[in-house]
């Protein structure tokens, strides 16, 4: 073989290779026919018989049978020029294809019922169904009372009233502050909005305002103490929420959800404005009739049971202070305004954070006013 490409203007002249085929000026036959046919130019290369170093590996490598390496069913190459056989080989082989299933149409069935169900797509994600909806769907109540340890919070925060009540204002003044500041928090959560430190700050320093408006004014001026704070703020909520920039329905949203918290929590200083005598009979009914409504009964009767109790509770305490027998209608009206309280703490799947602040609390703040009415009615 020569260097040279051309010599004296003729083209390269083909040499005689080691099979014995003379080459001929300008044309060879079997590089022609390599060219026409892909597996003749496959063969030609494979019988080259040269001493090189792959070579020298290959033969001392042992042949491996075709049954045992090959992946795919062996085919005929196609027929094609040498520049197409060789873009196909630069893509990979074709993967073999899982077989169809015999039925499919019994297939699809048993698939889709598989298949978890959603709602249509949306920006916001995927519908989903809530606890309380699928609740609903199943004939089952989305209503989960707050159970025995709420239960007995709330007895443990009413005696503490009963007790610190018959001592005096002061003494009383320190569960309460608890009891106003639980119920703040508890009714924000109970409404999904959390944390809200601004409505609950806004609530609970609205319910110090009233206590101190109530120590200075008298328990004879309860009622104008408690409404002229409510009212103020009411007033105050709606300013802070008209300046907020949130969407229209988030803050009415908002401001109905910070007006209650703050009536809630001032009402409870009703505590405070009541007759000594009243709260000590009234808190301490709460309490019985809660643990009452704890018990593992049919709502109905255990509502009954926990009437009764609370009865026989203002029985008992009213004997023990002035109200006597009289203490059982106030018994039996604090605890009806305090299962009211229990039911709209156990509303619509709530969490354990709201049975522990809304589901204590709230027995106790809506039995306040009927504490105070009933307090001035019978004594």
């Amino acid at each position: 073989m020569t260097d040279q490409p051309y010599e004296n203007g003729a083209p390269y002249q083909g040499h005689q290779g080691q099979q014995g085929h003379p080459g001929q000026q300008g044309y060879d036959p079997y590089w022609q026919q390599a060219y026409e046919d892909p597996q003749a130019a496959q063969q030609y290369t494979q019988q080259w018989q040269g001493q090189t170093w792959e070579t020298q590996v290959q033969q001392q490598q042992q042949p491996v049978p075709a049954a045992e390496t090959a992946y795919l069913p062996q085919q005929a190459p196609a027929q094609t020029p040498y520049p197409a056989y060789q873009a196909e080989a630069a893509y990979p082989a074709p993967q073999p294809q899982a077989p169809q299933p015999q039925a499919p149409h019994v297939a699809a069935p048993a698939a889709e019922k598989a298949a978890p169900t959603y709602g249509p797509a949306t920006v916001a994600g995927n519908a989903r169904i809530t606890d309380a909806q699928r609740a609903r769907l199943e004939g089952r109540s989305p209503i989960i009372e707050p159970g025995m340890r709420p239960a007995a919070l709330t007895a443990l925060l009413g005696l503490l009233l009963s007790g610190t009540a018959a001592i005096g204002s002061y003494a009383l003044l320190v569960p309460l502050v608890v009891l106003q500041a639980v119920t703040a928090a508890g009714w924000f959560r109970l409404n999904g909005m959390w944390p809200a430190r601004q409505g609950i700050a806004l609530a609970f320093l609205g319910a110090l305002v009233a206590d101190a408006v109530l120590l200075a004014a008298g328990r004879d001026n309860g009622p104008a103490a408690i409404l002229g704070t409510l009212g103020v703020w009411v007033l105050l909520s709606l300013v802070l929420q008209l300046r907020s920039h949130a969407d229209p329905d988030e803050r009415m949203y908002g401001l109905m959800a910070a007006v209650a918290s703050a009536a809630l929590s001032i009402i409870a200083a009703g505590h405070l404005a009541a007759e000594a005598d009243a709260v000590t009979v009234g808190a301490a009914a709460v309490a019985v009739a809660v643990l009452a409504r704890a018990l593992p009964l049919p709502t109905p009767a255990s509502v009954i049971v926990s009437l009764l109790a609370a009865a026989g509770t203002g029985i008992a305490v009213g004997g023990a202070t002035g109200l006597g027998a009289k203490g059982a209608l106030l018994g039996a009206g604090a605890a009806v305004c305090a299962l009211i309280g229990h039911r709209v703490a156990s509303y619509d799947y709530p969490s354990r954070f709201v049975h522990f602040t809304a589901g204590v609390a709230l027995p106790l703040t809506a039995a306040a006013p009927a504490v105070y009415v009933l307090g001035r009615a019978l004594g």
